[in-house]
C-alpha cells in the first residue's frame, strides 16, 4: 500500500525539497563555518523528525512497517560513518576551507538522493523480477562484512576518480577557489573551480558506498517506499553528522568491527530469508546490541588510553594527511 500511493511519494519529495531549500536559502545562505553547537542542533532536528515519520507509520500503517523503517534507518545511519572518515580525507586532500564545506555536502546530498533513489528503484524491481538475486545481495554483504573487519584502512586517491580525470582533461580549472561557486566565467570563457571537483568525487563516492547501504536495508524490507526514506532520512543527517563527529572519529576504534558484523548478519539474513525467517524486531535488537557494544568498547579503550597519557589512533594523522595533500 505504501509503495502504490504516489501521493506519499510525491508529499515526502516535497517535504523533502522544502526542508532543503529552507536549510540552503535561510540557515546557510551565507557561506560560513558551522560549529558543533549549529551542527547538533540539525543533528538533534533531522533525527527528530525521522522519528516523527517513524511515529506516522506507526499510527497509519501499523507497527511492522514502521519497525522496518526504523531499522532500515539505523543500518544507514551507522553505514554512514564511514562516510565521514572518507569526507574528511577529501576536504583534507583538496584543502577545501571550512566555510565551504557545508554547500558541498548539501549538494552532494541533493545528488545522493536521485542516485539512491534510481538505485532503489532498480533493486526493487530486480529482487520482483529475480528473486534468486536476493542471495547475491546476502553473499556480497558477507563478503563485505568479512573484508572490512579484517582489511586495514586505505588511503582515498581522489586523484584516480575516472569522473575527475575526464573533467580536468576536457574543461578548465581554477588554480584557486572561488568563494564557494562551482563554476566561473573569465574572460569569455567557462571555468570549473575545485569545489566542483570535490562535489564531483563526493558524489561518485556516495555511490559506491550506496552499494553496501542499499542491499543491507532490502534485507529488512523489500517495500521500495521504506527502503527510500530510511535512507533519505539517514543521508540528509549526514552533513550534520560530519561536522559534529569529523575531529572525534579516531575515538570510535571498535565501530567499524561493528559495522563489519551488522553487515554481515544482514547478509545470513537474506541467505536464509526462504529458510529461516528472522523478524524484525529481533533483528533490530541484534543491530542495536552490536552497535552499542561497539560503541561501549570504543569508549572503554579511549579511556584505558587516556588514562596512560596515550592518544588514541587518530584517523586522519600527520603523515596520511602528507600523503594525501596534493602538490601545489
Amino acid at each position: 500500500m505504501l509503495s502504490g500511493n504516489i501521493w506519499l511519494w510525491i508529499g515526502f519529495n516535497v517535504f523533502i525539497l522544502a526542508m532543503l531549500a529552507l536549510d540552503l536559502g535561510v540557515f546557510h545562505r551565507k557561506a560560513h563555518t558551522v560549529s558543533i553547537k549549529e551542527a547538533s542542533i540539525w543533528s538533534i532536528v533531522w533525527i527528530a523528525l525521522a522519528l516523527t515519520f517513524n511515529a506516522g507509520l506507526y499510527f497509519f500503517s501499523g507497527p511492522e512497517p514502521a519497525l522496518q523503517f526504523f531499522t532500515g534507518y539505523l543500518i544507514e545511519k551507522s553505514l554512514s560513518v564511514d562516510n565521514i572518515f572518507v569526507f574528511v580525507l577529501l576536504f583534507t586532500y583538496f584543502a577545501v576551507p571550512a566555510a565551504y564545506q557545508h554547500r558541498v555536502l548539501f549538494w552532494g546530498v541533493l545528488g545522493a538522493l536521485v542516485m539512491r533513489g534510481i538505485m532503489i528503484v532498480l533493486g526493487a524491481v530486480l529482487l520482483d523480477t529475480f528473486h534468486w538475486i536476493i542471495y547475491l545481495f546476502g553473499a556480497f554483504l558477507i563478503v563485505t562484512g568479512v573484508r572490512m573487519a579484517f582489511h586495514q584502512e586505505a588511503e582515498v586517491h581522489p586523484e584516480r576518480n575516472p569522473l575527475l580525470k575526464l573533467v580536468r582533461r576536457f574543461i578548465p580549472v581554477t588554480q584557486d577557489y572561488e568563494h564557494d561557486r562551482f563554476v566561473v566565467r573569465r574572460a569569455g570563457h567557462v571555468l570549473v573551480t575545485p569545489l566542483l571537483l570535490v562535489l564531483l568525487v563526493v558524489e561518485t563516492t556516495d555511490v559506491i558506498f550506496a552499494l553496501d547501504s542499499i542491499p543491507a536495508i532490502f534485507a529488512v524490507t523489500q517495500n521500495p517506499f521504506l527502503v527510500y526514506t530510511s535512507n533519505v532520512f539517514a543521508i540528509l543527517g549526514l552533513r550534520s553528522l560530519y561536522f559534529v563527529f569529523a575531529n572525534v572519529m579516531g575515538r570510535f576504534s571498535y565501530l567499524k568491527l561493528g559495522l563489519a558484523v551488522v553487515l554481515s548478519f544482514v547478509g545470513v539474513k537474506m541467505v536464509l530469508a526462504d529458510i529461516f525467517h528472522i523478524p524484525t524486531a529481533l533483528s533490530l535488537g541484534v543491530i542495536a546490541l552490536i552497535l552499542t557494544v561497539a560503541i561501549i568498547a570504543s569508549m572503554l579503550r579511549t579511556r584505558r588510553l587516556a588514562t596512560r597519557n596515550v592518544e588514541p589512533e587518530a584517523q586522519v594523522s600527520e603523515t596520511s594527511t602528507r600523503e594525501i595533500m596534493p602538490r601545489r
